[in-house]
């Protein structure tokens, strides 16, 4: 009888633990007997708030393994690292040594690499926090697809996702047949294979996305639009025409929101103080720095790594 067990971190994803669960619950419905069981853990050994704000209460407190695990699963939100018990890593140690797979869902997979669960395995995390993790743990190979499970790993980047990722688990370890009939009966639609990428191409025009790509590129030193349109082969007029049809907005706009999106993930995901993300992406003054990241997010740079 397989068994789950959820670790439920503060600010969990709600959306992605409840699919994981209810996929759980109809393929037990669909198997006409409690195939798969399944517990939750709270790293704070008390109620704990998902990203909702509703308090989830752990079905028992303390970390011995109790019945062994099939499938851990790390369920976590905002800044992980900073509700890392002691316990949590000899528990996932015990799972590991009888063979359970780990599993992080949205940056449970930042615990799982921390604890070096993830080295010489490939893994998925939500994009917002993808850059952070890069370059915290360039040795892990990570992709933008929406989940990722083999060799006893299973990373997922939240939402939706995380319904096809345990549909796959249940495949994989369920009779034939249960994986398409419990996606059937919740309204699923198709399984979607891992490598779906989790994100649309940024733009439909192949010169704007190079455009967008040559941005991401040069953050830290923001290149000059006259030479960003003479290596797409446009004059600067052109360059500008051509974002206010694809995009909407002028090359420098589309400039600019990049820089800023980047710094939110630095800020959301990293302990970068603020000072160096500001030049991290390309701004020199940290007062100008703060207004245009303000009149963006409505929040300040500080006030957003306190989200």
């Amino acid at each position: 009888m397989p068994k789950v067990s959820f670790i439920l971190f503060p600010e969990f994803q709600m959306l992605a633990y409840v699919l994981a669960a209810e996929t759980l619950r109809i393929a037990n419905k669909n198997a006409s007997r409690p195939l798969y069981t399944w517990e939750t853990l709270s790293v704070t050994q008390a109620p704990v708030p998902a990203s909702s704000g509703r308090l989830a209460t752990p079905d028992r407190s303390g970390w011995d393994l109790g019945e062994p695990p099939d499938l851990v699963l790390l369920c976590a939100g905002y800044d992980p690292l900073h509700h890392l018990p002691q316990g949590l890593r000899a528990y996932l140690a015990r799972a590991a040594r009888v063979g359970a797979t780990l599993g992080g869902i949205d940056t449970g997979t930042v615990v799982l690499a921390q604890l070096g669960y993830l080295d010489g395995h490939e893994a998925v995390l939500h994009h917002e926090a993808e850059a952070g993790f890069r370059e915290r743990w360039p040795g892990i190979a990570v992709s933008d697809n929406i989940y990722c499970f083999g060799r006893r790993r299973l990373t997922a980047v939240g939402g939706t996702a995380t319904g096809d990722a345990m549909l796959a688990w249940v495949a994989d370890t369920g009779p034939d047949g249960l994986a398409a009939a419990t996606s059937e009966d919740m309204a699923h639609g198709s399984i979607r294979p891992p490598e779906v990428r989790q994100r649309l191409q940024p733009s439909a025009d192949p010169i704007l996305g190079q455009m967008q790509q040559l941005m991401l590129d040069n953050l830290q030193e923001p290149l000059a639009l006259r030479d960003i349109a003479a290596r797409l082969g446009l004059s600067l007029k052109a360059l500008r025409l051509r974002c206010k049809h694809g995009l909407g907005m002028t090359p420098q706009a589309a400039y600019l929101q990049t820089r800023l999106q980047r710094a939110r993930e630095l800020l959301q995901n990293t302990a970068m103080p603020v000072t160096e993300v500001a030049l991290a992406t390309g701004f020199a003054s940290l007062p100008g720095f703060s207004r245009q990241f303000k009149a963006m997010y409505q929040r300040s740079p500080r006030g957003m790594r306190r989200r």
